[in-house]
């Protein structure tokens, strides 16, 4: 069998980096990950644990990838976008006085 081209991506504060990969046909998201090396990199990812997706739709470690994927791993939020959004609301009003 064909094996599947895909990539696996990480964006860091101050760039991306994008690994091209060909792994066997049934190969899961997870599978990727850990064939890209990022995990074992100083600082690397949690493979354990690490939220991911596809195409920005998120998906489990165990979903089985198709020709062409890009899976994307995400790093945790430093603060909630709505918690941000709410801040910033109160502040305007606040300042609106």
């Amino acid at each position: 069998m064909a094996r599947l081209k895909v990539e696996v991506v990480y964006a860091y504060r101050e760039a991306q980096e994008v690994i091209a990969l060909e792994v066997q046909p049934g190969a899961t998201a997870r599978d990727a990950l850990e064939a890209s090396g990022i995990a074992r990199r100083p600082g690397g990812i949690d493979t354990g644990r690490a939220p991911m997706g596809i195409f920005g739709q998120r998906v489990k470690p165990q979903t089985p990838l198709k020709e062409g994927d890009r899976v994307e791993i995400y790093r945790p939020l430093r603060a909630d976008p709505k918690e941000v959004r709410r801040s910033k609301a109160a502040a305007r009003r606040r300042a609106n006085r």
